[in-house]
């Protein structure tokens, strides 16, 4: 499902009003769950790229942001990750050339591009195996409310423009659970773009004595892009995202269409945005996390969807990276037995 919404309006509406006891019980249960003691603390450090809500901010980038932080910095980081999206519930070395992202998920095959990437819907035993490569540190994708394995520490992101919402637990908004509990285990906020809707969370944040870091999510290579009519497509947290970057890049976005986060594209979703496209003469492009959910499959509409559409490459800009590194070098230069 994408997200709804009244997850977003700040005033709240009837549906989150509705659905708040829910919220309520399930920001609960969450919350005992976070304070389970860790069943494993793993033989190398691990920093956890997490987020307060449901829904996509950018925490895959970051991760292959500071991936790259860090192997400039001399160290070997491997990337652990549950592998949403896939069937496969591991513990597994994921291999760009011979996995799927049906198996494995679109993040993993991304992040195994760049470096040791294991899935594993039981972290402490992907962590276990994450172990066995050749890595000094690991970057853990997402799972920062899940308490099984120990992290030495936490960076969680916040969007600046859509903060945490309506402020409500899942499924009366986007919150995992009550926002100043999760703020007890966070190490670093990292505020991603710009905007004033998380000017409060920021201001809670700052006063628990929590750094503040900024970052952004810029297009690769754009210039192509000016003037070009578009259909944009995607199956990614918050397909807008998607929209406005396309946008901002000159392009002029003529159709739209939003799929489920993680949507494996079928054969009539592929024929679907091919005859829209050429009946309005527009270039198809979509999201490269997308893109690895339509390469090398076999059904002759995805696999002419595959060919002619284009990827919007983005990367994250972390404002001061070598503020980051420092904030890390306690973390990085522990010894583990």
């Amino acid at each position: 499902m994408n997200a709804p919404d009244f997850w977003w309006t700040q005033d709240g509406t009837w549906q989150s009003r509705l659905l708040s006891p829910f919220g309520a019980l399930y920001g609960y249960l969450a919350t005992r769950r976070f304070k389970y003691i860790p069943r494993y603390k793993a033989r190398k450090p691990v920093i956890c790229i997490g987020n307060f809500t449901a829904g996509g901010t950018g925490k895959t980038p970051f991760a292959l942001a500071l991936n790259t932080l860090l192997k400039d910095a001399g160290h070997k980081p491997g990337f652990l990750l549950r592998g949403y999206g896939g069937t496969h519930k591991g513990p597994l070395l994921v291999e760009p050339a011979k996995h799927a992202a049906m198996e494995v998920g679109d993040e993993a095959l991304l992040l195994a591009r760049r470096g040791p990437t294991v899935i594993s819907a039981d972290r402490t035993a992907g962590a276990k195996l994450l172990e066995q490569q050749d890595i000094s540190v690991i970057i853990m994708d997402d799972g920062f409310q899940n308490p099984s394995l120990h992290k030495d520490f936490s960076i969680v992101l916040l969007d600046a423009k859509t903060g945490v919402g309506n402020s409500r637990c899942i499924p009366a908004g986007p919150l995992r659970m009550p926002f100043k509990k999760q703020l007890q285990r966070v190490g670093l906020l990292m505020v991603v773009g710009d905007g004033e809707a998380s000017a409060k969370q920021q201001e809670q944040a700052q006063k628990a004595g929590i750094d503040l870091m900024h970052a952004a999510i810029r297009p690769v290579s754009a210039d192509a892009l000016e003037g070009e009519r578009v259909l944009a497509f995607a199956g990614i947290g918050r397909p807008e995202k998607l929209f406005a970057s396309l946008k901002e890049a000159g392009a002029t976005v003529v159709e739209t269409m939003a799929f489920p986060d993680h949507h494996y594209f079928t054969k009539d979703d592929a024929r679907l945005i091919l005859r829209v496209a050429e009946e309005q003469d527009l270039l198809p492009i979509t999201t490269t996390k997308d893109y690895v959910r339509l390469n090398g499959r076999e059904e002759q509409s995805i696999s002419r969807l595959a060919n002619v559409a284009s990827v919007l490459e983005v990367e994250m800009k972390i404002a001061d990276p070598d503020a980051l590194l420092e904030r890390l070098t306690h973390v990085l230069e522990t010894v583990k037995a």
